[in-house]
């Protein structure tokens, strides 16, 4: 809690909006850790020149995936930052692009919370939903950092590590 505003820094499970056409379901991996999913649909705005999905618009689409699993998982890292002063910067990110994506393909984006203590891993995959196609694969790391001196911590939070699967230590 929040001792100024005794709100919650962590929120209720199944609060998750559809929002961007995204319905979000959280699970156990069989690593530990948490996933979610998103089910989504490729607007025309997200489109290059040659009608097929910019690779940029793939990070927004992982994002969505990466915020509905800490979302899921009870984890609001906007009131976590304002409540403990730690923000959560990516430092790493790689992505593969294998199948185009094209105007008004649904499909289907997994975030995977592979590690917890050092720093928060996520694996991520993107599914098309009309043939079951990888279109994508990624990873990314983030560190802690604490405001306002921007002070890399060199462990990510016990009620992070927790609340991703993680037992503190593990």
């Amino acid at each position: 809690m929040n001792r100024a505003t005794e709100r919650p820094v962590f929120r209720q499970r199944g609060s998750i909006r559809t929002d961007l056409h995204a319905i979000a379901m959280a699970s156990e991996t069989p690593k530990g850790g948490k996933s979610a999913v998103v089910k989504l649909r490729v607007p025309f705005h997200d489109l290059d020149p040659l009608h097929v999905v910019w690779h940029g618009n793939y990070l927004k689409y992982f994002d969505i995936a990466r915020f509905a699993l800490f979302e899921e998982a009870g984890i609001d890292l906007y009131r976590y930052t304002l409540d403990r002063q730690i923000i959560f910067p990516i430092t790493r990110f790689s992505m593969k692009n294998i199948v185009a994506l094209r105007h008004n393909d649904l499909f289907t984006c997994r975030a995977v919370a592979t590690e917890a203590r050092y720093k928060i891993a996520m694996d991520f995959d993107i599914r098309r939903d009309s043939d079951g196609a990888v279109c994508a694969r990624a990873k990314s790391e983030q560190l802690a950092v604490k405001l306002p001196d921007m002070e890399m911590q060199f462990e990510i939070p016990a009620d992070i590590c927790s609340a991703l699967g993680f037992g503190h230590g593990a």
